[in-house]
């Protein structure tokens, strides 16, 4: 592995303090554990959970004089087999580390894996642009369940995980509406198809009346939602096939169109 420049202080202090947040950081049994794994001497020199971390990773660094086995901490604790029954949480620890690792041209994927990313030079630039975001789409009364993604640390690099988490947004609502567990197209087809007696989400009542146009209409929004998801989100890994440079007035269309998905699914 290519030897990668030491952390700065500030954004190893930031990292430990998400990881070692009282309340929905890493237990100190954890970050016993993954340090002991990853080869880091815990110092112990201090009994809060972050200042115990940072005083183990500060020092680690220093002695490596490069940040690898830091950054191998981070990917080993943040793997997603770990956390398979608390993907909330593995979802919200990733977007904050995400953060605090856009400063050091970083980003940690869906896969816990580390790579490349635009570096972000300012809080400013992502607070600015999650604003600037909010305000336009506000503008359009937009449904509040995408308005709620409009976050600076989703819009640190560009504005493609807005997006790309307000598509994952429609399968979780439909997951909650049908108590299905699958997704994509598969979820798509278990929730909609009208060719079973009673699907679970219907746009119309179906009626033998006007049989041939109301299952047109159930048809032709089954394959908008297909064509979100294999537009924006791989299915099967749950991540993204390409970060695509996404600028505002692209998400804002898409957002709007996401946003009247979610009006059809909830009326």
């Amino acid at each position: 592995m290519a030897i990668i420049k030491s952390l700065d202080l500030g954004s190893l202090e930031s990292i430990c303090k998400i990881l070692g947040e009282t309340n929905n950081g890493l237990s100190g049994t954890e970050i016993t554990k993954y340090l002991v794994e990853c080869n880091i001497k815990d110092l112990q020199l201090n009994s809060t959970k972050w200042k115990r971390l940072y005083d183990a990773l500060y020092s680690k660094q220093t002695e490596d004089r490069c940040s690898n086995n830091v950054l191998n901490f981070i990917r080993y604790v943040i793997r997603p087999s770990r956390h398979i029954h608390r993907k909330e949480w593995f979802e919200n620890i990733r977007n904050e580390l995400n953060y605090v690792l856009s400063f050091e041209g970083l980003s940690l994927t869906e896969s816990g894996e580390l790579k490349q990313a635009d570096k972000v030079q300012t809080f400013d630039e992502a607070e600015a642009r999650a604003q600037n975001l909010r305000k336009a789409l506000l503008d359009r009364k937009i449904h509040p369940d995408v308005l709620a993604l409009c976050k600076a640390e989703l819009l640190v690099d560009n504005y493609f995980h807005a997006v790309f988490e307000a598509t994952k947004s429609i399968a979780e609502k439909i997951r909650l509406k049908t108590k299905l567990t699958s997704d994509g197209a598969e979820l798509v087809d278990q929730a909609f198809s009208y060719k079973a007696k009673i699907p679970y989400l219907a746009l119309n009542r179906l009626t033998t009346e006007s049989e041939e146009s109301e299952e047109s209409e159930q048809k032709g929004f089954m394959n908008l939602l297909k064509g979100v998801f294999g537009t924006f989100r791989n299915t099967t890994p749950h991540v993204p096939k390409i970060k695509w440079n996404i600028e505002e007035q692209d998400a804002l269309d898409t957002l709007s169109m996401i946003s009247l998905i979610h009006q059809y699914i909830e009326s």
